[in-house]
């Protein structure tokens, strides 16, 4: 295994030197799930435009631009593009997040906070009616980099 990227020799923390690394267009999507009564997704999938899941969509995009206030060692990135969507199905809300940059360090954790927050929105929601929901499975399933 590697040794962690953020802990120095003598075990410090530190935020990693991307100074020496070129620029790459770099991308990363996570998705997430929440998982809840059927009754209750039916119940956001019947909502019209301007509804939860539009306001769990912006949060996400919101949050991805936020990542490195909200994680402490994160490079500031300026990203090109972030995505968010929000699937309703029969007893959960899929979330995919993706977001781009040209930076000298990739986006997976502006991908993987924009999924968390947007699920946690869809949570608070819809907690008023369905106290068993859970949010699971924040993963990131794709992450590329290439050379300009």
């Amino acid at each position: 295994m590697n040794e962690l990227s953020h802990v120095d020799d003598s075990g410090s923390v530190r935020m990693v030197d991307v100074g020496g690394k070129p620029l790459s267009r770099r991308r990363a999507v996570a998705r997430a799930t929440v998982r809840m009564a059927p009754e209750t997704a039916r119940r956001l999938h019947e909502l019209p435009k301007g509804d939860a899941l539009a306001t769990a969509q912006l949060a996400g995009i919101m949050a991805a631009k936020r990542t490195s206030d909200l994680i402490p060692l994160c490079h500031p990135l300026p990203l090109s593009l972030v995505e968010v969507e929000l699937e309703v199905g029969e007893s959960a809300v899929e979330i995919t997040a993706s977001a781009e940059t040209v930076a000298q360090t990739g986006v997976e954790m502006e991908a993987l906070v924009a999924a968390a927050i947007a699920a946690l929105t869809v949570y608070d929601m819809a907690k008023a009616v369905d106290k068993e929901m859970v949010i699971s499975e924040v993963t990131l399933v794709e992450k590329t980099k290439e050379t300009l």
